[in-house]
């Protein structure tokens, strides 16, 4: 059979397989134009509430925390209270052993009863030396009126010597008891002044042996309060939360007082040590409401009010972190001191505005640096605002005609991690933003979405 021949027989089963060819072939070119074609994932344009809040980690601590030390040095004797005791002011924590300040005591007391003995002699010394005065100056009166006696009768027998009625002799004699007194009653002027000195001399050791025991007293009383500081007791009432000693323990406070308890005033008054970025302090207000979590109750949302930002910088690498506290109510104790909290604080709240996607502002398409450049040139667009970072201008991007992207510069508000507050800008409710971009492989599966910024 030629070929002529067997093309009219047959003749259409052969046009219908070229057709299903060709159908064939134009699939599979439009389905390979598909495939390399970009994917867009997109997201709509709202309007709705937005609140900003500031999010930061933090510290959960009693309100009042009072270390309880140790003033004296000694060996742990008892302990009367362990972890989470409740204890009231005054209640004893812990014993030290007490044989040594007692020994001191029992030194600091002798050394006090021998002091004031010693005063008391000194006391009995001048009363005896004031006798001693007395007595001297009754015996220079007496000398002085014999010296006086003396002298007149020797005055006497002189002028009779002179008229020749009594021998010269009689007369030296009396001259020399007048000489005899007159020096006996300048030896007893002289001993009373010297009991006088000597009076102020035992005034002197008497005002030297009362600061004696004065001093005596002070190192009793010194001496009993580093006794008493063998029994530690409570400042507070409140609930123990750490104890930092064990019996048996020596306790060395030679430099600074150790602290051996740590009670916590009241737990069901805490607070919340959160720290918040130095860029985020000047937006938080005093007596805001803020809430957080917690590890221990991940679906259970607590809430408390802003009483201050401590003055008191963190700098950890160059970042500068300042305490965010936050005061609430603990009334059933299921918050513990020391979890980790994780506070969300809000700063500011607008009702009623548009809302755009924060996924759609952080988009760049797939182009390069030149092409950017080029599109943004078209589009009016400043380079300075598709590239900020930060601050009001940003850049978001619509599927045009014909699939390609057209930029679309807005300016911006606050936002909530989630949305984002349009302030101007040719964006309406409804409208579809790119937040993702995917690119088939050839002769294979489309890839992942790509987000961000356009490869350097």
């Amino acid at each position: 059979m030629s070929l002529r021949d067997y093309y009219g027989d047959h003749r259409n089963s052969l046009l219908a397989g070229v057709a299903v060819l060709a159908i064939v072939a134009v699939t599979g070119w439009a389905m390979r134009g598909r495939a390399d074609a970009p994917q867009y994932a997109t997201a709509a344009v709202d309007r709705g509430t937005i609140t900003s809040v500031v999010q930061a980690t933090g510290t959960i601590n009693p309100v009042t925390t009072v270390p309880v030390g140790s003033y004296v040095s000694g060996t742990v004797q008892y302990i009367f209270a362990d972890f989470n005791t409740r204890v009231e002011s005054g209640q004893v924590l812990a014993q030290l052993d007490p044989q040594v300040y007692e020994a001191q005591v029992v030194q600091a007391r002798g050394n006090l009863d021998n002091a004031i003995a010693n005063e008391r002699n000194l006391e009995a010394s001048i009363a005896a030396q004031d006798a001693a005065i007395n007595t001297n100056q009754a015996n220079v009166e007496r000398l002085k009126a014999a010296a006086d006696y003396a002298g007149v009768n020797t005055k006497r027998n002189l002028d009779l010597a002179g008229r020749g009625l009594l021998p010269r002799d009689q007369a030296d004699l009396s001259q020399s008891g007048l000489d005899q007194a007159q020096a006996q009653f300048r030896a007893a002027e002289a001993a009373v002044r010297q009991s006088v000195a000597q009076l102020a001399q035992l005034r002197a050791q008497l005002d030297q042996g009362r600061a004696q025991s004065r001093a005596a007293q002070g190192a009793l009383d010194l001496a009993e309060t580093n006794l008493r500081y063998c029994t530690i007791v409570s400042p507070i009432d409140g609930t123990v939360v750490a104890r930092n000693v064990t019996v048996g323990q020596s306790v060395a406070a030679s430099l600074q007082a150790p602290v051996v308890f740590s009670i916590a005033q009241d737990l069901t008054r805490m607070q919340l040590y959160a720290a918040t970025d130095e860029s985020d302090t000047g937006n938080i207000n005093t007596g805001t409401e803020a809430t957080f979590q917690v590890d221990a109750f991940p679906t259970e949302v607590f809430r408390g009010r802003i009483s201050g930002i401590r003055l008191n910088a963190t700098t950890v690498q160059n970042v500068v972190t300042y305490n965010t506290v936050i005061d609430f109510e603990n009334a059933d104790g299921k918050l513990l001191p020391g979890e980790t909290a994780y506070a969300t604080i809000p700063t500011g709240q607008v009702g009623d505005v548009i809302r755009v996607p924060n996924s759609a502002i952080r988009f760049t398409p797939t182009l390069s640096g030149d092409e950017l450049k080029r599109v943004y040139q078209q589009n009016g667009i400043p380079l300075a605002a598709a590239a900020s970072r930060s601050g009001a201008a940003k850049v978001v991007w619509q599927v045009g005609p014909g699939g390609r992207l057209k930029p679309i510069p807005i300016r911006v508000g606050i936002t909530d991690y989630s949305f984002t507050q349009l302030v101007s800008g040719d964006v309406k409710p409804g409208d579809l933003l790119v937040t993702g971009e995917a690119v088939g492989g050839e002769g294979g599966p489309a890839a992942a979405p790509r987000f961000g910024a356009p490869p350097r």
